[in-house]
């Protein structure tokens, strides 16, 4: 693979962290669209805050989607991109009428648990493979997400 040579990766290990990849993209498919969903759908007395917070979840979302997408071509692999595939290979469960506030974002604290979990496995296959544009992706997104989720975490006064 030419891509690969250029930036001088492992075809071998390209294609075990495409996997993977695709594996947290599948999560992220799905985790942005309960977002979208909690966005479009609460109510309560917290509505205004939290229509807003999960607006800017799921537009930063949007973004790692992209993100680990381009990553995955850089690689030299394709990402996937059928909705049933992401909801088959994702972690992370499709939710239904959800509205309740509470419930939303510790649904959202559960799929930040989910991700920085995948995320810490990339960056191990990445170490591996001295893959250093996607560490530093993971490293991010990791960085990024702890303290998402102390600031969920606090919110819901756990």
């Amino acid at each position: 693979m030419k891509q690969l040579s250029v930036i001088g990766l492992d075809q071998k290990k390209a294609e075990q962290l495409g996997d993977k990849l695709n594996e947290l993209l599948s999560n992220y498919q799905v985790f942005y669209m309960n977002v979208r969903g909690f966005h479009w759908n609460i109510k309560g007395e917290r509505f205004f805050e939290l229509h807003a917070k999960f607006e800017e979840t799921y537009d930063d979302l949007l973004l790692k989607i992209d993100e680990i997408a381009e990553r995955i071509l850089t690689l030299g692999q394709r990402p996937q991109h059928a909705y049933s595939t992401y909801i088959k290979n994702s972690e992370i469960e499709e939710v239904k009428d959800v509205h309740e506030g509470r419930a939303c974002v510790a649904n959202i604290l559960d799929s930040y648990q989910t991700t920085i979990r995948l995320q810490r496995e990339i960056l191990d296959l990445a170490g591996e493979a001295g893959d250093e544009g996607t560490n530093a992706l993971m490293s991010d997104y990791i960085k990024e997400q702890e303290k998402t989720a102390w600031m969920l975490t606090s919110y819901l006064g756990n």
